[in-house]
C-alpha cells in the first residue's frame, strides 16, 4: 500500500504537481490543505481543511508536500516549509517519470521535478524547489533553497543559484554566473551575471 501525502495549496500549480504526483505513482494522495476552497476538490481531490487544521491532520499523515507556485516571492511557500517541517511532517522529493535526473545529481527534500525536466550530472538542487517542465538544469549547477526553475528556464554549467531565486520561463542564465538570494530573473530573458539582487 502506497504511502498517504497532503498537498499545501490548492492553486494552479497543485494540479501540475498532483500530475505528477499520480504519474510517479509512489504516493497516494489524501487530500489538499486550502482554507479558501474548504469542502471542495482539486481535481477529486477533497480540501481538507486550511493552514490552522495542520496540527491535527499531522496525527493522521506523515507526509505533505507545499503545492503552491512562487512568481512573486518565495514568503509563503518558505513558510509553510518550515512550519510543516516544525510540525514533523516528511516532505519527500518529488520527480516525474518523464523528466531525467542524473545518478550524479543531487536533490533535497520537498522539491518537485516537472515533466521533461532535466537535471544534469553534478547538479545539486535544495529543499523545497519546483524545478517545473522542460526546465534545464545543467552539471556543475547549485541550486540552493526555494527556488523556482520555470518553465523551458535553462541554467546553465557552473552556475550558483542562492535561496529564494525565481528564474521565469525560458531565461537563460549563462555558465558560470552567481545568482543572490531572493533575485528574480524576468521570463525570456537572457541573464549574463551583470546585474545582482
Amino acid at each position: 500500500m502506497k504511502p498517504e501525502i497532503i498537498l499545501i495549496g490548492g492553486g494552479g500549480h497543485c494540479n501540475s504537481c498532483i500530475d505528477v504526483i499520480e504519474q510517479e505513482n509512489k504516493f497516494q494522495i489524501a487530500g489538499v490543505v486550502d482554507a479558501q476552497n474548504y469542502g471542495k476538490h482539486v481535481l477529486g481531490y477533497s480540501v481538507l481543511g486550511g493552514d490552522k487544521d495542520l496540527a491535527d491532520l499531522r496525527k493522521t499523515y506523515e507526509y505533505a508536500l507545499v503545492t503552491i507556485g512562487q512568481i512573486k516571492t518565495p514568503e509563503i511557500r518558505i513558510k509553510l516549509y518550515q512550519q510543516l517541517i516544525l510540525m514533523g511532517f516528511s516532505l519527500p522529493t518529488i520527480i516525474s517519470p518523464r523528466a531525467y535526473v542524473s545518478k550524479h545529481a543531487v536533490i533535497l527534500d520537498g522539491s518537485i521535478v516537472m515533466h521533461n525536466a532535466v537535471i544534469n550530472a553534478q547538479a545539486s538542487i535544495g529543499s523545497n524547489c519546483i524545478i517545473n517542465t522542460q526546465a534545464l538544469i545543467e552539471h556543475d549547477s547549485k541550486i540552493g533553497s526555494h527556488c523556482h526553475i520555470s518553465t523551458g528556464a535553462i541554467v546553465n554549467g557552473g552556475v550558483t543559484v542562492g535561496n529564494g531565486v525565481f528564474i521565469g520561463s525560458n531565461a537563460v542564465v549563462r555558465h558560470s554566473v552567481q545568482i543572490n538570494d531572493n533575485f528574480s530573473i524576468p521570463a525570456a530573458s537572457f541573464f549574463s551575471g551583470d546585474v545582482n539582487g
